[in-house]
C-alpha cells in the first residue's frame, strides 16, 4: 500500500499528516510520560533518542507501506498533541489495525474521537479498508469510550496478554466495519 508523505486529512477542528523528524521533542514528552503510557503494551520512554529512533522507523514503515502514523494538530503547522496509526495491514482480507494516543493537555476535549473518526473515514473510503481493529487494556475506559462513540464493538478478551514493566494485563479486542461505521 503506498501512502503520500504530502497527506493531510481535515476535520473541524484538527489536522492528521504524516510524522516528521521535528515532532520528535513532542513524541518524547507524550511517550515519556506514565500517564499516557499506563495502558500500552511498552513502558514509558526514558531517553529522548527513543522519539528520533521511533521516527525513523515509522518513516521507513510509511515508505515501503506497512504502516502509517499520522500526528495529530490543531493546524497544519501546529505542534503535535497525538498519533493515529494504522498497522498489520491485510490489503487481501482487507484489514488493518490502528493504534492512537494523545498528549494530556489535549484530552478530554474530544479530539481523538474526531481524530480517530476522520482517520477510520480515510481508511474505509480512501484505502479500501472492509474491517479496523483495535486492542485496548479492559481498565482504559476512556479509550474504550472513544471507540464505542465512533462504532467500534467490543469482540473479545485476551486474557493476561501483555507483561509491561512486570504488570500483567488482558487486551479488549475491538472491530469496526466499514458498513457498521457512525458518523
Amino acid at each position: 500500500m503506498y501512502f503520500d508523505p504530502t497527506l493531510q486529512l481535515r476535520s473541524a477542528r484538527l489536522v492528521l499528516s504524516p510524522i516528521r523528524a521535528a515532532d520528535g521533542p513532542a513524541l518524547f514528552a507524550i511517550q515519556s510520560d506514565p500517564e499516557v503510557m499506563r495502558y500500552w503494551n511498552h513502558p514509558a520512554w526514558t531517553d529522548p533518542q527513543q522519539a528520533y529512533a521511533q521516527i525513523l522507523d515509522d518513516l521507513a514503515a510509511m515508505r515501503d507501506g506497512t504502516q502509517l502514523k499520522l500526528g495529530i494538530r490543531e493546524h497544519a503547522d501546529a505542534a503535535l498533541l497525538g498519533i493515529c496509526v494504522v498497522f498489520a495491514i491485510d490489503a487481501g482480507s482487507g484489514r488493518a489495525e490502528i493504534g492512537y494516543n494523545l498528549a494530556p493537555q489535549a484530552q478530554g476535549k474530544g479530539y481523538m474521537g474526531e481524530a480517530l473518526q476522520c482517520f477510520a473515514d480515510h481508511l474505509f473510503d480512501q484505502r479500501g479498508l472492509r474491517r479496523l481493529e483495535a486492542e485496548i487494556d479492559p481498565r482504559n475506559v476512556p479509550s474504550a469510550r472513544v471507540l464505542e462513540r465512533i462504532g467500534f464493538q467490543r469482540e473479545g478478551l485476551l486474557r493476561e496478554r501483555w507483561c509491561v514493566g512486570g504488570e500483567l494485563s488482558d487486551s479488549a479486542l475491538y472491530g469496526l466495519l466499514a458498513r457498521e461505521r457512525t458518523g
